[in-house]
């Protein structure tokens, strides 16, 4: 007859049966903070708190699981069963879902023209649009490419790439999260965009709001900045990874 083994257990506040062992192993998963980071034994017990003894048993089962993963130097990566777990559960997620109802919003509330830009090489495209309701407005067409370096959007999209990381303005640029241009590509137009980032800190795109440059008074960029800003802050933990992405487009 076998015998199940105790497993230490605790409750929380409300009486609910917690498993300590599961919660410390988890806890470790949580100690990696950037995109392909890897860990010593030293760091785990510095960020996790935890005895290295206890770091060390735990980790030889999450390694088993393919959890975490252990290089020749004993550093630890996150491991493919994470990614494999990470990919279905982003998998039902749309950007256009998602980035169609903000731009609608933006549109409505700054009455002016919002899109969303991709990179695609040199150029950029307006992925997605609402052009404004005014008679005098900026008009966009989907589909339609740009050069790159050129406007508020060209500047998010350059500013995140790492070819331009040492570049001071660029830097600026990514540390704001936002960039207004005046009259760059056309000298009666003007744009604020933000970078749109997913919760693993990748760029999907640029949201723009634009319009005629008169109408980009400080106190409307001002404005204009926040609800960008808010909106981009409001998306960014329903957004799924590049790499859900990509595969959704067969690259």
């Amino acid at each position: 007859m076998e015998t199940e083994l105790a497993v230490p257990k605790t409750e929380d506040d409300e009486g609910r049966t917690r498993v300590e062992a599961v919660e410390r192993s988890l806890s470790l998963l949580q100690c990696f903070r950037q995109p392909g980071e890897a860990l010593s034994l030293a760091v785990l017990a510095q960020r996790s708190s935890l005895y290295k003894s206890t770091i060390l048993r735990l980790t030889a089962s999450l390694v088993y699981m393919k959890f975490l993963e252990r290089d020749a130097a004993g550093k630890y990566r996150l491991g493919s069963e994470l990614r494999r777990l990470g990919a279905l559960s982003a998998a039902p997620v749309s950007v256009e879902s998602l980035v169609r109802p903000a731009l609608q919003k933006l549109s409505t509330f700054t009455r002016e023209t919002a899109s969303f830009y991709v990179r695609d090489g040199d150029e950029r495209i307006c992925l997605y649009r609402v052009n404004s309701q005014r008679s005098a407005r900026h008009h966009l067409d989907e589909g339609s490419r740009h050069p790159l370096k050129g406007g508020a959007a060209g500047k998010i999209l350059c500013a995140y790439d790492p070819q331009f990381a040492n570049e001071e303005s660029f830097e600026a640029i990514r540390t704001r999260g936002w960039v207004v241009s005046k009259g760059e590509r056309d000298p009666d137009l003007a744009a604020i965009a933000v970078g749109l980032t997913n919760e693993n800190h990748e760029l999907l795109g640029a949201l723009t709001v634009s319009g005629l440059l008169t109408r980009f008074t400080p106190d409307q960029i001002k404005s204009f900045r926040k609800l960008l800003v808010d909106t981009a802050n409001e998306l960014r933990p329903r957004l799924p990874p590049l790499s859900i992405i990509n595969q959704e487009h067969g690259a």
